[in-house]
């Protein structure tokens, strides 16, 4: 009973190590310190708008299925996109 317990109690602590000691990719904007995942989502949400209005002016959206889903994928893509390239934290 004794080792059971030991071995989940190691195994859950295994899980917490996901934070490093570096501290999370900040940058100060306003004189404040703006997480870099937030600015990647703005930059995505920007880009699957875009695209959504690439889609109205080129006359694509009427023959396109999916336009939610498309756009939404355009903006995921667009912030890890921003994300690996700016911040270096790609595989």
């Amino acid at each position: 009973m004794r080792q059971r317990h030991a071995l989940l109690i190691s195994l859950a602590l295994g899980t917490l190590n996901g934070c490093a000691t570096r501290g999370a990719p900040s940058f100060a904007l306003f004189g404040a310190f703006f997480p870099a995942w937030m600015f990647c989502a703005a930059l995505g949400v920007l880009a699957s708008i875009g695209a959504r209005a690439l889609f109205v002016f080129s006359g694509l959206a009427d023959v396109l299925p999916f336009q939610l889903f498309v756009c939404t994928a355009i903006g995921v893509c667009a912030g890890l996109l921003v994300w690996v390239l700016w911040f270096g934290h790609g595989p």
